[in-house]
């Protein structure tokens, strides 16, 4: 557009209808043709007007859907976190029932240990105090004493003062 300006920018009327116009155009020639130039001159304009006013909607659709593509964007990304948040939801749960499940069978294990040690200390009691007594009938044995002890051994001896004594 700025060349077919140019080219109608020669086409001046000279100072007098004698001389040549600027552009080597006999003077009035150059009237003429700018009067057949004139509709192009006023389409040209008229275009670049209809070219402004497309540019002027191009850009302003362009900036309409950008701003619609940042919202679904937007709500792609929000959408996108609460399913992330869903799914950490749901991991989660799955971690927390895997762990519950390996706790039970931890405690279950844990109580069927304790009931093995207490079955273990219910067979060894009698044993061991079997084996106890066994040792203290040896010992008074050896000290050549009974193991029953007399009839008078609850009442206090001399040597232990009597309860509300002196």
């Amino acid at each position: 557009m700025t060349g077919f300006r140019d080219f109608l920018a020669r086409f001046r009327p000279a100072a007098s209808p004698g001389r040549a116009a600027p552009s080597g155009v006999p003077a009035d020639r150059s009237a003429e043709l700018r009067a057949e130039l004139a509709p192009p001159l006023a389409l040209l304009e008229q275009a670049e007007a209809e070219a402004r006013t497309v540019r002027e909607r191009a850009d302003w659709a362009a900036a309409s859907r950008r701003r619609e593509a940042e919202r679904q964007a937007e709500e792609i990304v929000a959408e996108a976190r609460a399913e992330a948040g869903r799914v950490r939801a749901h991991a989660a749960g799955q971690v927390l029932r895997a762990a519950e499940g390996e706790a039970a069978a931890l405690l279950t294990e844990a109580e069927r240990e304790a009931a093995a040690v207490r079955d273990r200390a219910r067979n060894r009691t009698p044993a061991f105090a079997e084996r106890v007594l066994t040792m203290v009938r040896e010992d008074l044995a050896a000290e050549e004493m009974s193991p029953l002890a007399p009839a008078d051994h609850l009442a206090p001896g001399p040597e232990e003062p009597q309860e509300g004594g002196p």
